[in-house]
């Protein structure tokens, strides 16, 4: 599990206990050869809360410019795209999804997380004419702001539209 993995399960947490919700973020132990559907699960009997989240960490200190379909995402061994993996779960069980990007930014610069809707990601990765998305337009998304060195979780603000992909 990564640092923002970590942070976001336990931010999360915090989030439902402060705020007296039911709910609970976790994250599946890995395997080596087994397939894991998402990163972060997080599950409450109320819906604004039955989410899913993919984390992924972007290194923009080492001259990364872009989020890519074909490098930050798996293929596995039939051919299935992670993205189409994860959407089917998603479909399945009934969750609302997101792709949480993480922004580091470099030695004594604060990390930056921003969250999009599945449903976008799930779009323009079959739209064909990007397949990327750039600093630029990951940062249009809403921030997942850091407080004290954790994330503060406010997953209705991050929904602008989300839907689940019929």
């Amino acid at each position: 599990m990564t640092d923002f993995e970590r942070e976001l399960v336990h931010s999360f947490n915090t989030f439902f206990e402060e705020n007296n919700v039911r709910g609970i973020a976790h994250r599946l132990k890995q395997h080596r050869f087994t397939p894991q559907f998402l990163d972060v699960l997080v599950d409450s009997l109320n819906p604004d809360y039955y989410i899913g989240i993919e984390c992924k960490s972007i290194s923009v200190e080492k001259g990364a410019n872009a989020l890519y379909f074909t490098q930050h995402f798996t293929v596995d061994k039939n051919g299935a795209h992670q993205i189409d993996r994860i959407s089917d779960f998603l479909r399945r069980s009934g969750r609302t999804g997101f792709l949480a990007v993480e922004l580091r930014m470099g030695t004594g610069c604060a990390r930056k997380a921003h969250i999009i809707p599945w449903d976008e990601l799930y779009n323009r990765f079959h739209d064909e004419t990007s397949r990327k998305y750039t600093i630029e337009e990951i940062q249009t998304y809403p921030l997942i702001e850091r407080k004290g060195g954790h994330y503060l979780i406010e997953p209705v603000k991050w929904r602008g539209g989300a839907r689940l992909i019929e």
